[in-house]
């Protein structure tokens, strides 16, 4: 394909992505989706914000020894500090960008950096001088040029160009701009700005409007060649703009577009799915592109023309994204290789240690419910890898409940220490949930504060599974778990134990300090 014709996607779901409430990652989590990533074909992978905390620079760091391909970046404001934890994080990529940037409107230059626009300009070129010290590709961003001046900000983007900047990047931090006003702030800057022509200019849209996609490609459409954006556009507040509108928008207004990515679109749903599993963020049931909905026809007129001709009612094929076709494939009496086949149709690379797992972790499923769908599968695969990570603390080995109207429920938990030891305690609560809880936290000591808990079907019929997600308050910071069961008490309590488990291996403490903890010694 053509050079003009190409679209650089730039994917900072794990950078701007990871800054949407609750959808903090933990290091094997953010390997995870960086490798999905990169299969799915993305050009860039923001890995985080080296400057930000040590956890975020140790992300960094790993994403960039262990996933190649794409070039790797981290962002870094217009300072020699930010700018070392920029390069002590990627200087092991084989590919990597420092993206720094600098607030340029008027209400950040008054409000929050209490800088002049001359200030400004220094600033920024200074910084992206620093970048080029060390890095062959430094991207800047504009902070909240949407909100920008018109001629101050080709100004900017003039001496960053000059400074060596090889791609600028005009975003609308705030979700501010129309389609209209966005497409005329990049024409303006193409007509205004000497030596544009020469680099990339990216295009960054919130959806505080639900415009962020809209906006984005509107910019490609007057001249930005690079996008950048996060799976199921997650991110700050209303999130980023979604990789997998903006790519299949590519691919299906080619006629318009006239653009292209190196997107592997098929790897699309899966990727999707790894994503709300690992930051428990759900998929809305219409999410355009991944959502449960976004092939389903229920209307008997649309149901008729799909019949007589698909294209009467879908523009893309769901193959396309990732779905299949196939639902009802596998039962209790289907074998490993069935399953093995299953696995790579839908896009999962597993080694035979992991396909073993997954399998007895299938049979077990298999005599619970009449039928295994894809989505059953690929929670199977997710949930596994997850509970794989580290070692755990406690395991459950028998639960019971009893509730009813005019009873008091109760639970009797038995857990598993890591050391081998059983132990075993009951509690009564507002309701089994709620038991169960208070038992665990009486035989683990840790106590937490429950914040959110959700349930949600991963598959269809009566005996689907549900994946419960948690988030719970602890002394030593917010946790998110989550677990999969047919049986919602019995999926309450792993999704509890999932974050006492990272509670316990974040901050081993002894009996006699859980006590103290809990105001009983």
């Amino acid at each position: 394909m053509r050079d003009a014709d190409r679209v650089i996607i730039f994917d900072t779901t794990l950078r701007d992505g990871e800054q949407s409430p609750g959808a903090s990652m933990n290091l094997e989590q953010k390997l995870q989706v960086a490798r999905a990533l990169r299969d799915l074909g993305v050009d860039v992978i923001e890995a985080g914000f080296a400057a930000a905390s040590p956890g975020d620079l140790e992300a960094i760091q790993a994403v960039s020894r262990e996933v190649e391909g794409p070039s790797i970046a981290s962002l870094a404001r217009c300072t020699r500090g930010d700018i070392d934890a920029a390069w002590k994080g990627l200087k092991d990529a084989p590919r990597r960008r420092c993206h720094v940037f600098l607030a340029t409107s008027p209400i950040h230059r008054d409000f929050k950096l209490k800088l002049a626009k001359d200030e400004i300009i220094r600033r920024a070129v200074d910084g992206v001088k620093l970048a080029r010290e060390r890095f062959d590709d430094v991207e800047f961003s504009t902070e909240d040029a949407a909100r920008t001046e018109l001629e101050f900000l080709a100004e900017v983007v003039e001496r960053v160009i000059e400074a060596g900047a090889g791609t600028v990047n005009i975003p609308d931090t705030v979700g501010y701009a129309l389609p209209t006003t966005y497409a005329d702030t990049l024409r303006y800057l193409k007509k205004n700005v000497r030596g544009i022509d020469d680099v990339i200019v990216s295009v960054h849209c919130h959806n505080d409007l639900g415009l962020a996609v809209a906006n984005s490609l509107a910019g490609v459409m007057a001249g930005a060649r690079q996008v950048e954006c996060t799976i199921n556009g997650i991110g700050e507040r209303a999130g980023n703009a979604s990789l997998e509108e903006i790519v299949m928008a590519f691919r299906t207004r080619h006629d318009v577009l006239k653009v292209q990515t190196g997107v592997k679109t098929e790897r699309l749903y899966p990727t999707s799915r790894l994503v709300s599993q690992v930051t428990g963020l759900h998929v809305q049931r219409n999410k355009a592109i991944v959502g449960q909905n976004a092939f389903a026809h229920e209307a008997g007129i649309h149901q008729h023309g799909m019949l007589t001709h698909r294209e009467t009612y879908e523009i893309m094929r769901p193959e396309e994204v990732g779905f299949t076709k196939s639902q009802l494939v596998l039962g209790k009496h289907s074998g490993r290789h069935a399953l093995k086949e299953r696995l790579v149709a839908l896009g999962y690379a597993l080694d035979d240690a992991a396909v073993d797992k997954v399998f007895q972790d299938f049979k077990v499923l298999a005599d619970k419910k009449k039928d295994i769908y894809d989505a059953d599968i690929e929670a199977l695969v997710i949930h596994g890898q997850m509970l794989a990570q580290g070692g755990r603390a406690w395991e459950l080995e028998a639960l019971s409940t009893t509730s009813g109207t005019g009873t008091l429920p109760v639970a009797s938990i038995a857990l598993r220490s890591r050391d081998g030891e059983q132990r075993r305690d009951a509690a009564t609560g507002d309701g089994p949930v709620d038991a169960v809880y208070r038992a665990i936290e009486k035989i683990t000591g840790i106590p937490v504060k429950l914040r959110d808990y959700q349930i949600v079907s991963v598959s269809t019929g009566e005996d689907a599974q549900g994946e419960v997600s948690i988030e719970v308050e602890h002394a030593s910071g917010v946790y998110r778990g989550r677990a999969l069961s047919t049986d919602i008490v019995e999926g309450s309590a792993r999704a509890f134990l999932d974050v006492v488990n990272r509670i316990a291996l974040k901050t081993p403490a002894t009996d006699e300090a859980r006590r103290e903890e809990m105001g009983t010694v």
